[in-house]
């Protein structure tokens, strides 16, 4: 069982071990999305409607196929006549009450219901509508129910609310606007003297404060409380005197050297409050909590015991797209573990408190979490979000994930709750506003979102802390990991940057039960996370994952002189370097003719772990063995103290010269080259194959790769993908064996092609370029819908753009063909299309057979067929001619939120600035068209003399 796993089973348990210790708890509902009970249903209006039938609860009732779908920005998109779908929807069900349950305290409990909610028990009203819809509330219908026998309960859900404040907050926002009761439903049973609730604050220094909210103490006369550490052991106890109609007890001892809660080191305790009548104990409640102090020193940062951390964070929605927001306990661990995957250390609950199971997992995984009061743009009334901001602290407040309250987003703030948080809150957790506009900083931290480079620079210039809760919109392939890593190192070498949130983690893609179950992201609307909605990785995944490690090898080629080591950062804020494993690997890469990708480990060991502290710099010494560099590639694996490992680095170990030369000697056989002309063409010829050059152009026109003349439409190129291409000059010549032919251009500009007697096809090109240009190479022209596969010797398996480089490796990569488009239908990662970095050689396998074309120098990017990062009314950035390139440079790609296209990357830093190009370029690239002959002893069959297909 993997560790993450143990984490949920041991969270279940607890789970349960708490509820067997405090309360007896009855479903009325299922447990979550995925276990679920059949209620009667009716619905008012939209699909479905005006009959009763039945709903699984929880639910949204759209996914059920009731009702209509509105995204939260129709009112934007149809404008000031437009009206969201006003749904209401009626629930029945019938439930009984044991016996033994007479003479409790007997709570209904909603975890959340969209949106205003009225509960009827046998026909009595529990208590006042409920309006909000993203947090938990609760009845007492004790006096309500009928003990041994049926009970009917019927709940009234309205999709919009009745008060104004709470669609302007909740509803007019940029996300899918459902309805129904979407998260579970249960009776909570007390004995009569309880403890309702508690408010912990556990300090680094061991400091243990605790409210304890009692309900109607009668003859209880002592109140205890043990704290626990992970192994069980009591380590603090102490205990008071209560009385008759105590309502609030405070109690506060301390314990000697806690092990501290971090989002590295995530040290949990246990705290059991016990109501005790004459040393007998008459109810018991249990809660998880860690010892952290949070601090904010203006000017300065924000403090975790002591220590100054930097958020590696951001934004996520509770979402899955067969269920909407009813979502289950293992969405929210896979969530938690793909956001540590990235080596992320934060996340922000954006726009609205998250479910229970996931900020225990928060808590026991390590993640500092932002809660969030809704608000998208709007703002709650006062009278309302009073009552909502007690209802969101007093779930949450025991959690040590939780070091900051957001209230409200982006101008949905009311500032008249801001106060309101700490009466709730024991700990007193700093409140943020997590704004758009700029003078809007609060608590002396500045929270902006979406500033370019050059902004963040000036503002971390400025007096307060900065945190943008929101940075990098991550729609279609822009924002995420591209240009992070330039903002990532202002903030992190900034005394008052604090790291931020990128926005966002999941695309918004809702299965349409109104549409045959497609995924809908509403357009440009909702396709704005880092994975797809069903967790699909895009390329910014992994670019995230290498930028945001802790540890930190920024070594991109091994110098000559190289012996073993590697110069590392520890950016952990609270971890020694020493505390990782690190495990190398020396391999042999497969080659282009091996039926196989990938590569054979032909040595592995273990470096030891160097002695770095927390933001210091060292070495870590490989101790490889004395025939390393008889190896293709070296691979470093670095692994964290809970056994996830958090990055993988590569180097190739061999030039592109040298692997040339290897391409080279696996051609045996050898044939006569010559060449001839006609009026408009060179014909390069051996015994089997064939390659015309253009006159006019010196261009290849076309390709024979058997006597049967059997062609491959590989042509068109090289083109130069700047300047103009005005031959000057072309001829032919012998070279040895070899025949070529020169081209050269008025601007400069040389090509010679050159046919070898193993049927290589070289092709050596030169440029000259002086300014700014957003790619430079060559071009060629092959029908992609020919195209099977792409396999290749590089970084991979996912494209690049020049400001996301990160977090690709080398290895031999294979991509079946797709026309993925990143963040749409049908979310097929790797994209096949795109700019690929550092490739040493490409193979096509098409329906022509196979072509292979490699490079003599290092650093080839290589552009397969038409592809943008961002779609808006046309796609960005411009692509080179052709549909194949081979290229020096590659553009970097911009944001987009909406329609608004940042198109103008140089703002969004140094890496995102065009290519600046000085001086002439060259490269040697060398084309082998179908497969070598093997000789006839290797054949398996005759082939036939005629083939109806094809010829």
């Amino acid at each position: 069982m993997s560790f993450f796993s143990k984490i949920s089973v041991f969270l279940c348990l607890c789970s349960q071990f708490l509820h067997s210790q405090s309360s007896e708890i009855q479903f009325l509902s299922g447990k979550d999305a995925e276990h679920t009970k059949e209620w009667d249903f009716w619905i008012n209006s939209g699909r479905r409607s005006g009959s009763w039938s039945k709903i699984n609860v929880p639910s949204q009732w759209e996914q059920q196929g009731f009702g209509s779908y509105n995204y939260g920005r129709d009112y934007v998109t149809y404008g000031r006549n437009f009206k969201f779908h006003d749904e209401t929807g009626l629930y029945k069900h019938k439930f009984t009450v044991p016996n033994s349950w007479k003479g409790k305290t007997i709570n209904i409990v909603f975890e959340g219901s969209m949106t205003d909610t009225e509960v009827k028990v046998n026909g009595k009203l529990a208590g006042e509508i409920h309006q909000g819809a993203f947090y938990e509330f609760k009845y007492d219908i004790s006096d309500k129910l009928i003990f041994g026998k049926e009970n009917i309960l019927e709940v009234k859900v309205s999709k919009m609310s009745a008060d104004k404040s709470v669609n302007n907050a909740e509803r007019l926002a940029d996300y899918w606007i459902l309805g129904g009761i979407f998260r579970p439903v249960y009776l909570e049973a007390n004995s009569k003297e309880h403890i309702s609730s508690t408010a912990i604050d556990a300090k680094a220094d061991g400091t243990f404060r605790s409210n304890i909210s009692l309900k109607e103490i009668n003859s209880a006369n002592n109140l205890k409380v043990e704290l626990f550490d992970a192994k069980n052991n009591l380590v603090g106890e102490s205990q008071i005197k209560i009385g008759k109609g105590d309502t609030l007890k405070q109690i506060q001892f301390s314990i000697q050297n806690p092990k501290l809660w971090t989002a590295e080191t995530p040290n949990l305790y246990k705290a059991r409050f016990s109501v005790n009548k004459n040393k007998k104990s008459i109810f018991q409640t249990e809660e998880k909590f860690g010892f952290r102090t949070i601090e904010i020193r203006k000017g300065d940062g924000i403090f975790v015991n002591g220590t100054k951390i930097k958020m590696k964070g951001i934004n996520r929605h509770v979402w899955w797209p067969e269920t909407g927001r009813a979502v289950t306990e293992n969405i929210d661990l896979m969530d938690v573990q793909l956001i540590k995957e990235m080596n992320m250390n934060a996340v922000r609950c954006s726009h609205y408190p998250p479910n229970k199971s996931f900020l225990k997992i928060c808590d026991s995984l390590g993640l500092y979490v932002l809660d969030e009061l809704a608000g998208w743009q709007k703002k709650y009334s006062t009278e309302l979000g009073k009552k909502l901001v007690k209802e969101m602290v007093t779930r949450d407040a025991n959690h040590p994930s939780i070091i900051f309250w957001s209230n409200g987003n982006e101008g949905g703030h009311n500032f008249d709750l801001d106060a309101e948080f700490a009466k709730f809150d024991l700990s007193n957790r700093p409140v943020i506003h997590a704004h758009h506009k700029p003078g809007n900083a609060f608590n002396g931290i500045d929270c902006n979102h979406y500033e370019d480079y050059y902004s963040t620079k000036k503002i971390l210039e400025g007096e307060n802390i900065y945190i943008p809760t929101e940075f990098l919109h991550a729609q279609d392939d822009g924002g995420g990991g591209t240009s992070l890593a330039d903002y990532w190192e202002l903030h992190w070498n900034s005394k008052k940057g604090a790291g931020g949130f990128l926005w966002a983690f999941a695309d918004e893609g809702l299965v349409r039960t109104d549409f045959n179950n497609q995924i809908d992201v509403n357009a440009i609307n909702a396709p704005d996370g880092v994975v797809g909605p069903h967790r699909e990785k895009e390329g910014s995944f992994y670019a995230i994952r290498e930028i945001y490690s802790p540890v930190k090898i920024d070594l991109k080629t091994l110098p000559d002189d190289f012996n073993g080591t590697i110069p590392v950062e520890n950016r952990y804020h609270f971890t020694n370097i020493n505390e990782c494993r690190f495990d190398w690997k020396l391999v042999k890469f497969k080659t282009p003719f091996s039926s196989e990708s990938g590569f054979e480990i032909i040595q592995k060991g273990k470096a030891e772990s160097p002695n770095i502290k927390p933001t210091e710099k060292g070495n870590i010494n490989l101790n490889l063995p004395p025939n390393w560099k008889e190896s293709e590639g070296l691979l470093l694996t670095a692994t964290d103290s809970f056994g996830k490992e958090i990055y993988t680095w590569s180097w190739k170990l061999k030039s592109n010269d040298e692997i040339s030369k290897q391409f080279s000697k696996s051609l045996i056989k050898e044939n006569t080259v010559s060449v001839i002309e006609n009026d408009s063409l060179f014909i390069l010829k051996t015994d089997e194959k064939e390659f015309s050059i253009g006159k006019k152009d010196g261009l290849l026109k076309s390709v024979i790769v058997d006597k049967k003349s059997k062609k491959m439409t590989f042509r068109n190129g090289p083109v130069f993908v700047n300047g103009k291409m005005e031959l000057s000059s072309i001829k032919s010549f012998a070279q040895g064996q070899n025949q070529n032919i020169e081209a050269t251009f008025k601007n400069g500009n040389k090509i010679i092609w050159k046919l070898k007697s193993n049927g290589i096809l070289e092709l050596n090109y030169e440029y000259s370029l002086s300014g700014d240009y957003q790619f430079a190479g060559v071009s060629f022209d092959y029908p992609e819908n020919y195209v099977i596969n792409a396999k290749w010797l590089g970084k991979g398996p996912y494209h690049v753009w020049k400001n996301r480089l990160q977090g690709q490796t080398y290895n031999v990569w294979q991509n079946l063909k797709n026309s993925t488009r990143t963040g749409q239908s049908p979310w097929i990662y790797p994209e096949f299309k795109g700019y690929f970095d550092d490739v040493s050689w490409m193979q096509l396998d098409t329906a022509e057979g196979k072509i292979t074309v490699g490079t003599k120098e290092e650093k080839m990017f290589v552009r397969l067929f038409d592809f943008y990062g961002i779609y808006g009314a046309e796609g960005y950035p411009k692509l080179p001619s052709g549909n194949i390139s081979f290229l020096d440079a590659i553009p970097p790609l911009g944001t987009v939120l909406a329609f608004n296209i940042n198109d103008k990357t140089e703002s969004l830093g140094l890496e995102s600035e065009p290519n600046h190009l000085n001086g002439t370029f060259k490269r040697t690239l060398y084309f082998y068209f179908g497969l070598p002959d093997l000789g006839d002893e290797n054949k398996q069959f005759t082939m036939p003399k005629e083939n109806i297909l094809t010829d």
